[in-house]
């Protein structure tokens, strides 16, 4: 009894914990006018040194995000901080919801090293104008002077930081770059940048300056960016170095051609240091000279080489960013495993958030797949798509039209097996006699009659005796065999013609089968041909740059495949049916003659139906 007691007093108490955790969990959500929320993880494990404040790139996608459920344009996204409750700033560079993809900035406080942080994304509010978001110029802290993303669209480049240093020339703008639109240099005038008061250098003053480059080819003595006379960052066939008027900084590895690389200056203590991807690669043991002139992108007011390729994500900071900060923003904001590792986005929690069905999740992956799929891979599957069009076409006419004669064919060999009792019992100089079968079949059934190829044959065949009783009034002589021998010639050639009309159309289902994997195969090499040759002239050799090339290019295949095998069982189905038609009438035919041989002897023969004077 006690027992029993102690168990039912702990249900209530279960009951209490179970309500007081579904309340924590509600508490803890941010906002109930959003439906749902994701975890940005940030694990910053592997970097030991400090970071500080940092603006983390989040890239979205239809992988990792619900695009049908945030707003058109993304106005919806909020970002909150580990605690729970503190909005935190971002920056929505581009957002297409039609791609399903955006990259978004948000600017994290005191993000640690050496551990992991969780922000939260919340998103799906029809209610967000209620809570607005801070300013996108906010995700940018006071120290930072000038930031460009080279947004595809604009002709000028423009600042996306609150102090509006905006470049004083247009700069040709392109997408494709390693975060969205990027800046492409072909050696020309170089992209200018007015002196501010927030870009004004002065003598020593700490500085972080990094940016992405890609060089298109390798020259010596490339200028990749320059202020006045004292200060230039150059690449020399490919190896980064800092000059300060006549000093240059001691030499570094090069960097590849066709390649992103992340380069970041850092003064501070009267010296300059270089880096590149995250690691220091050199230094120059002299201050940064004061400056108000013009920063000059791509080249110098010299006649110096200029650079050619393509540049994205420039910032400049008024304040040495830690060894941490550098290593971070190298690492997240590319595109290697490491990055995907450094920031990671967890599935949606709320609203709509059931799981996909496995066959949704492969269907959408498809969907993934044939977005990168190239002009050459399309031509492919269009001519697939003909070739299963035609051949389903052929494949249900074919269908319904051996659904026919089957029916006619049982139909007809009803009355056959009556009518074969006695074949003189027809009229043959009757044509409504002898194409009714003697007057058995109803008019309502002979439509379907007369669709079976056992019933041209037979027409064929009655016909053919018809003429020749023509010739003989008195139905005296019967059928030589001579007479015979011809009758079965036309009824074979009844056959033959039959034959044909039953295989009619087969061809297409056969190209379908040896065609379509051909077709797909070609599509598939030639779209692999393609990306090795982007990857060669790129020099991008990660998963990211192979996977979606190769993928899509296997599509073809795929759909050559999807082609070629359900052709091959129904042309193995239809050719199955169609011999069995074959050798239906094969047998008729031998019947016919049987039964014509036996009723229509030559005169003379001794058979209780052959005709006699006496009859006539």
């Amino acid at each position: 009894m006690t027992r029993h007691a102690n168990s039912r007093a702990l249900i209530p108490l279960l009951g209490l914990l179970a309500t007081a955790h579904l309340q924590a969990a509600e508490a803890n959500w941010w906002n109930e006018a959003w439906t749902q929320r994701q975890t940005l993880t940030l694990d910053a494990s592997s970097i030991a040194d400090p970071i500080g404040d940092s603006l983390v790139l989040v890239r979205l996608h239809d992988g990792n995000f619900q695009f049908a459920s945030a707003a058109e344009n993304g106005a919806d996204i909020r970002f909150i901080a580990e605690d729970g409750k503190t909005l935190l700033a971002h920056q929505i560079e581009t957002y297409d919801g039609l791609l399903n993809e955006a990259f978004v900035w948000v600017r994290v406080p005191s993000l640690k090293s050496g551990a992991g942080t969780k922000v939260s994304l919340y998103y799906g509010s029809s209610e967000s104008s209620k809570v607005p978001a801070p300013a996108a110029s906010e995700a940018f802290d006071s120290d930072t002077a000038l930031a460009y993303h080279f947004t595809p669209g604009s002709s000028n480049p423009s600042d996306s930081t609150r102090n509006a240093n905006n470049a004083s020339n247009a700069g040709v703008i392109g997408e494709g770059a390693i975060i969205g639109g990027g800046l492409r240099l072909a050696g020309g005038e170089p992209l200018s940048v007015p002196n501010s008061s927030s870009l004004e250098w002065k003598a020593g003053q700490a500085l972080t300056l990094s940016l992405w480059l890609k060089p298109s080819s390798l020259s010596p003595q490339t200028v990749v960016l320059s202020r006045g006379e004292g200060f230039r960052l150059l690449l020399d066939n490919g190896v980064p170095f800092l000059e300060l008027g006549d000093s240059r900084s001691n030499p570094a590895p090069a960097v590849a051609a066709g390649a992103w690389s992340h380069l970041a200056v850092v003064s501070e203590g009267g010296g300059l240091k270089l880096f590149v991807n995250g690691t220091q690669v050199s230094t120059l043991a002299k201050a940064l000279p004061a400056s108000t002139a013009p920063i000059l992108i791509g080249g110098d007011s010299g006649t110096a080489v200029r650079f050619t390729g393509d540049l994205d994500e420039l910032q400049i900071s008024n304040v040495a960013r830690p060894l941490g900060w550098i290593k971070f923003a190298a690492t997240s904001q590319g595109t290697s495993d490491g990055a995907a590792k450094l920031v990671a986005l967890g599935g949606v929690e709320g609203e709509g958030s059931e799981p996909k069905s496995v066959l949704v999740e492969h269907l959408s992956l498809f969907g993934d797949i044939a977005r990168n799929m190239m002009f050459d891979g399309w031509i492919a599957i269009g001519i697939c798509a003909i070739m299963i069009v035609i051949g389903w076409t052929v494949a249900i006419r074919k269908f319904a039209y051996l659904n026919s004669i089957d029916k006619g064919t049982r139909e007809f060999l009803k009355k056959w097996k009556t009518l074969s009792a006695d074949l003189t019992a027809l009229d043959h100089g009757s044509e409504f006699n002898h194409g009714s079968l003697g007057g058995s079949v109803e008019p309502s059934k002979r439509a379907l009659i007369e669709k079976s190829p056992l019933y041209h044959l037979y027409h064929i065949g009655s016909d053919e005796i018809r003429h020749r009783l023509a010739r003989d009034k008195d139905r005296t002589k019967g059928l030589s065999g001579r007479s015979i021998h011809a009758i079965r010639a036309s009824l074979d050639a009844g056959l033959v013609e039959e034959n044909h009309r039953l295989t009619d159309g087969l061809v297409y289902l056969t190209i379908s089968i040896a065609g379509g994997p051909y077709v797909g195969l070609l599509g598939t090499v030639v779209g692999v041909m393609i990306t090795f040759a982007i990857i060669a002239k790129s020099g991008e050799v990660n998963v990211n740059s192979i996977a979606p090339g190769i993928a899509s290019a296997l599509l073809a295949t795929v759909v050559g495949l999807v082609v070629a095998i359900p052709a091959l069982f129904i042309y193995s189905y239809l050719n199955s049916r169609i011999k069995k038609s074959i050798g239906l009438m094969q047998v008729f035919i031998d019947d016919f003659l049987a039964r014509m041989a036996e009723f229509y002897p030559p005169a003379g023969e001794n058979s209780p139906y052959a005709p006699s004077v006496k009859e006539h």
